[in-house]
């Protein structure tokens, strides 16, 4: 039963060979773990921008990377999601010196951290999975449009499902479960994928191919655990059932190159291809009060 079993476990590829010639991807936390696979890939394809917090840990990653795949152009930009400041400082300078933007890969998160908060105030995985991100797209969304055929992706989980959005106690300072927390900032994930692509194509009849989707990348065995010693020790003990990182990276390439996705929008995805979201994650009034409080805790408009 080992091999099939690993099969099983091992989930979807990628099998797309989609050159990405002449264009930009951006990947947030492609130092270690699942991001730091997709990035690899995505090297072998075309430019690639490693958004991370540990601008050393990211170094060795992109060296790694460049050694590997041939491609110097695999680039390395300090981007701390837990800060807007930082956020608002990495946007700046990507849209200084780079024209196009073809890809966001929304990937950097935080899992089953104690009780803190960012810079600005938000509950830690709130502030780095949804805030974060919905910030730093919100600041990139001109350069996409104008970069069409563009593709934003977000990494979400499976984890979702036990996810709800606390309007009345969005920061976890009434009650705080941390396997809970990161939960809903999962959904979060999910509810602005889906109103983006609504948002999205009510703009672009004409350009289908400007498209956003979530996925899950399935259980990987990565370092998203290591706030928690119990998880920790349960991942080595199943580590047989769990994806290497390499694994768990398929979804994430096949929704940012798959030439089948290029008028999919909106859509949730798990070993590359579709997959059922919770119904709190269909939930458009969910969703877009969601966007309007984010954009509200954030100071933008983004209509």
């Amino acid at each position: 039963a080992g091999p099939s079993c690993r099969r099983y476990v091992s989930g979807g590829r990628c099998k797309s060979t989609a050159k990405l010639d002449g264009k930009v991807v951006i990947i947030t936390g492609a130092n270690t773990g699942i991001g730091k696979e997709t990035a690899r890939d995505l090297a072998r394809r075309g430019k690639v921008i490693i958004a991370c917090r540990d601008i050393s840990k990211a170094e060795a990653a992109a060296s790694e990377i460049r050694a590997e795949t041939g491609n110097q152009q695999v680039i390395v930009k300090k981007l701390d999601l837990a800060d807007t400041k930082s956020i608002r400082e990495f946007a700046e300078t990507f849209l200084a010196e780079e024209r196009e933007l073809h890809i966001l890969i929304n990937n950097a998160g935080v899992m089953l951290c104690p009780y803190s908060k960012t810079a600005d105030g938000f509950e830690m995985h709130l502030g780095v999975n949804h805030l974060g991100h919905f910030l730093l797209t919100f600041l990139l969304l001109e350069r996409l449009k104008q970069s069409a055929p563009a593709r934003i992706v977000n990494v979400s989980s499976l984890a979702h499902h036990g996810g709800r959005i606390r309007f009345h106690d969005l920061h976890g300072e009434k009650s705080y479960n941390r396997g809970l927390a990161y939960c809903h900032s999962k959904l979060a994930n999910v509810l602005f994928t889906r109103e983006l692509a609504r948002r999205l194509q009510g703009k672009f009849q004409r350009q289908a191919e400007f498209t956003a989707n979530s996925l899950h990348p399935g259980s990987v065995h990565s370092e998203l655990v290591r706030h928690s010693f119990v998880m920790t020790w349960l991942w080595k003990i199943f580590c047989f059932f769990l994806k290497t990182p390499w694994e768990g990276a398929q979804t994430s390439v096949y929704c940012a190159v798959a030439e089948e996705l290029e008028s999919v929008t909106g859509q949730y995805f798990s070993d590359c291809q579709p997959a059922y979201v919770s119904p709190r994650g269909r939930d458009d009034e969910t969703a877009r009060k969601l966007w309007s409080v984010s954009c509200e805790l954030l100071g933008i408009q983004w209509d």
